[in-house]
């Protein structure tokens, strides 16, 4: 028997034998025998891993690689004891050209690599299965036993790769996109050492902290940050980093060495002050109830998450990592502390202002940047611009009042589980006004002390203009501002929150522990109510806004194609470059005449599930209502019912291709794209398990067809599309090999020759499919947020099918083979009379050419011009929401009506 740690898991999840029979295949095996490393796969990697590299070939994306030593690069890709050959990022030279000119053979180093690496002593086993130990225990013997074991010591890298040269740097790097960015980083000795002791995770919950007193407070008051983050970084068994990650205003990044000077002020706060023991027990505390009350992740993340455990901790810790600080040393923590000093530092500093201001190019992206020396008497006794200027950095340095935060009010204590007598497995319509309507699912599966609740707010007026998405946009953000010192707090003691823009008005989301949940949901009701344009914060997000709106841009060119598909497609929506137009023109002023009229006319939309009980459910919602229309400061009336909302979809002609060619909106950009969608049909049990169990099959097949033999892209995938009720089958595919249209071409030429694959099918295969998509609809949901978000999803979008498992799994067991072919020949043969097609075509740099050239239009194709013209010639799908669902569901619920 091999070496092998392992750790074994029961799981409530349905196991299966295949995966672990199919595996140990690849282990066992000399790396000549896997189909992986034939030589034609190894010419293929090359290829596939500079496809991908030429997806973020524009300058800019490789910050991080800038960021880090050139010795650090080669550690991090080979020291994760898999022993495996990954390569990380290349391009042909690199990966092709180079190894030639040197005389080296790719596949013979590669095996080389294996013969010299591959044993079992360094490998950790994780199975998270439903059979018993015993049974695993005996399973995994029998197949990883010929994985061979030839000792081979830990890898390890006692020298620091950060030298005297590395250290008391400077960097100033062009990235592509706008804004700008500043990282300062410090050499400290690892965490893994001192897990229990947590110094790392100490440091980084004060630095990182956003309440009244911390740095992004003052940062955020003075107008120069728009973001800030703290902890530990790329660490090892030897070394690590800890980096204060700082995102600026352009006011900022006239103040980075005052910004710097307060970073550091604060870390000479915390170094003067000594750890703090009430500190150190509440964050103790909360991670504790974290780690006691987590919710259920997806079994391959647990199992890779343990698996790397093993590889740094003893076995006690194994399942719990550094996720549990609980020894108080005050003496380790300063010792960490101590190492973040200006004579350690090193500093990295991102804008696109620096732009013809650098003497150097990082060579894998064409990234401008410089390197400047300074030392630690620059940031305490000399300013950035001249050694010769006394001005301190820490001195000059705004005089503020940095201070340790106060005790964390939001940690729950309450986390007794509700008795809720009449239990449900479905949502149930608990209350039904003219202002509002709220859906209820008590806890069934879970039992945690944790609730989930949607507040929905329709306002037609949000939408019906650019200027109006923008500045909803704008007010969205502008809450989450004015909210964050109050609830930062919430959010460190597990209680989340979310204020978003939506299509029909904006959306208020909190999830977490239960108990004080309904104090943090009521204070974000109150911000909107009460809500204040503050000059000063409106200028600063109106510019974090518009970097947003100019960085699209800077997009994938299939994001740029998706963008258009939905333009095209979906009613009531505003193109970027009318809110990008609209945007400059926006002050504080029209926000706050807007804010009134935008909540003039309002209905809630609200979802609670979780460890609340039906009466409080209604008493939140009772609240919210008296809040917003019946409060001193209330604004609002309750929507009529002309005035309600709809998300409707474009109704594709039958028997017509119609496409829209566009130029990418980065010329510096070489790949194109081609989204190709097929609709299909609206919401239906049978059609809708007929195009899954279609993409289930044709899936892996067009993947292998367009991606691995014919290389056209990196990106090249076949995936169902969901449009507010309106399914069909989406093609996506990037590539700097061959321009939109030919693309289509393939694409057609692929169903053509999976039409064959799918009629010749056996019987046995068609239901192994079957048998596979029943399985992935009958998983267990692992969590609350992961059920409310599937509920949630049917009510947003009216269709109210809380029995769509169910019921799709019935007539999946129906289905038979010669249905799934009819289906195939009716909506998504070539040819076929009733198919409904879109193609948007995205050309890059490389293709422009292409794009410009006048040839005829191919019959049944129809040219796209103009977006808008296009969407208000077509009919539309009927919408779901305020339909036969609801009419339905409150005559079933006719005492809440």
């Amino acid at each position: 028997m091999p070496s092998i740690g392992g750790n074994i898991v029961k799981s409530s999840k349905h196991f299966c034998p295949t995966s672990i029979a199919v595996e140990p295949h690849f282990f066992n095996h000399s790396p000549s025998d896997i189909p992986l490393h034939y030589p034609s796969s190894i010419f293929l990697d090359p290829q596939s891993a500079f496809m991908e590299y030429q997806i973020y070939e524009a300058p800019g994306f490789s910050m991080g690689l800038v960021c880090r030593p050139a010795t650090m690069n080669l550690w991090f890709s080979w020291y994760q004891q898999v022993l495996e050959l990954v390569i990380v990022v290349g391009n042909w030279d690199t990966l092709e050209v180079k190894p030639k000119t040197r005389r080296l053979d790719t596949r013979h180093e590669l095996l080389k690599f294996y013969e010299e690496n591959y044993s079992s002593n360094l490998m950790h086993l994780v199975v998270y299965a439903q059979e018993g130990p015993d049974k695993i225990q005996s399973m995994v013997e029998y197949k990883f036993q010929e994985i061979r074991n030839i000792d081979r010591n830990r890898p390890s890298f006692p020298v620091h790769p950060c030298t005297y040269e590395h250290l008391q740097v400077l960097v100033k790097a062009v990235p592509i996109k706008q804004g700008h960015k500043l990282r300062i980083i410090w050499p400290i000795t690892p965490g893994i050492h001192y897990h229990k002791e947590g110094p790392t995770r100490y440091l980084s919950h004060l630095i990182d902290h956003e309440g009244e007193g911390s740095v992004f407070y003052v940062l955020k008051t003075l107008g120069w940050a728009t973001s800030l983050s703290a902890g530990q970084s790329d660490w090892t068994c030897e070394f690590s980093f800890f980096q204060v990650f700082i995102g600026l205003t352009d006011s900022g990044h006239e103040h980075v060495e005052d910004i710097v000077g307060l970073v550091f002020k604060y870390v000479h706060l915390l170094q003067e002050s000594g750890p703090c023991k009430w500190i150190f027990d509440e964050l103790s505390a909360i991670s504790e109830t974290i780690f006691h009350y987590r919710d259920k992740t997806p079994p391959i993340h647990y199992v890779v998450n343990v698996a790397l455990n093993m590889q740094f901790y003893p076995p006690k810790d194994w399942l719990v990592g550094s996720s549990l600080p609980s020894i108080f040393s005050s003496s380790i923590i300063q010792s960490t502390l101590n190492e973040l000093t200006p004579n350690n530092v090193r500093i990295f500093w991102e804008s696109t202002k620096f732009e013809g201001h650098t003497d150097k190019t990082e060579p894998w992206y064409g990234t401008a940047y410089s390197i400047e020396k300074i030392t630690g008497s620059i940031i305490q006794g000399y300013a950035l611009v001249s050694v010769d200027n006394y001005n301190q950095w820490m001195e000059r340095a705004p005089n503020v009042h940095l201070h340790l935060p106060a005790p964390n009010v939001f940690i729950p204590t309450d986390l007794s589980l509700k008795n809720v007598i009449k239990k449900t497995e479905s949502p149930v319509l608990l209350r039904n006004s003219s202002c509002s309507r709220l859906w209820y699912k008590p806890d069934t599966l879970f039992f945690t002390p944790k609730a989930y609740v949607v507040i929905d707010l329709h306002c037609p007026y949000s939408r019906h203009s650019p200027e109006a998405a923008v500045l909803t946009n704008i007010f969205t953000h502008l809450l989450v501002d004015y909210l964050n010192e109050y609830a930062y707090d919430a959010q460190i003691a597990g209680l989340h929150y979310s204020i978003h823009a939506t299509r029909s008005g904006f959306q208020v989301v909190v999830h977490g522990y239960n108990h004080k949940l309904r104090i943090l949901l009521e204070t974000i009701i109150e911000k909107v109510v009460k809500f204040e344009v503050k000059p000063n914060r409106f200028y600063v997000i109106k510019e974090m806004v518009s970097k947003e709106y100019l960085n699209i841009k800077f997009q994938q060119p299939y994001q740029q194609a998706l963008s258009c598909c939905s333009l095209i497609l979906n009613d009531r929506s505003w193109p970027w470059a009318d809110k990008l137009e609209a945007l400059p023109h926006l002050e504080a002023d029209n926000l706050a005449k807007f804010v009134p009229l935008m909540l003039s006319r309002t209905f809630l939309q609200c979802y609670i599930a979780g460890n609340i009980g039906p009466n409080e459910a209604e008493t939140m919602i009772q609240n919210i209502e008296d809040i917003i229309y019946n409060g001193p400061h209330s604004i609002s009336k309750y929507l009529l019912p002309s005035q309600h909302l709809t998300n409707r979809v474009a109704k594709l002609a039958r028997g017509i291709n119609f496409f829209y060619p566009t130029e990418g909106l980065n010329p510096s950009n070489k790949n194109s794209a081609l989204i190709h969608y097929i609709q299909v049909h609206q919401d239906d049990f049978v059609l809708n398990v007929k195009l899954q169990l279609f993409c289930l099959i044709g899936k892996r097949a067009a993947f292998h067809q367009l991606r691995t033999v014919e290389q056209l892209g990196y990106v090249a995938s076949m995936s169902t599309r969901y449009d507010f009720g309106v399914h069909g089958v989406q093609f996506r595919i990037q590539s700097t090999v061959k321009d939109p249209s030919h693309l289509y071409m393939r694409v057609e030429s692929f169903l053509e020759k999976f039409e064959n694959q799918l009629c010749e099918m056996s019987n046995d295969e068609f239901k192994d499919r079957v048998n596979a998509l029943i399985d992935m609809k009958l998983e267990k949901y692992k969590n609350l947020r992961e059920e409310s978000r599937f509920y949630w999803h049917e009510i947003s979008n009216g269709t109210l099918k809380f029995d769509r498992t169910e019921r799709e799994v019935a007539a999946l067991k129906q289905l038979t083979h010669q249905e799934l072919i009819d289906f195939f020949n009716k909506y998504i043969k070539v040819g076929a009379p009733r198919k409904k097609t879109l193609s948007v075509q995205v050309y890059g740099s490389l293709h422009t050419s292409e794009a410009q050239k006048s040839e005829p239009t191919p019959t049944n194709h129809v040219r796209i011009e103009d977006i808008l013209s296009f969407k208000n010639s077509q009919s539309l799908y009927g919408s779901f929401k305020g339909g036969y669902g609801h009419t339905k569901l409150q005559e079933l619920f006719p005492g809440n009506c």
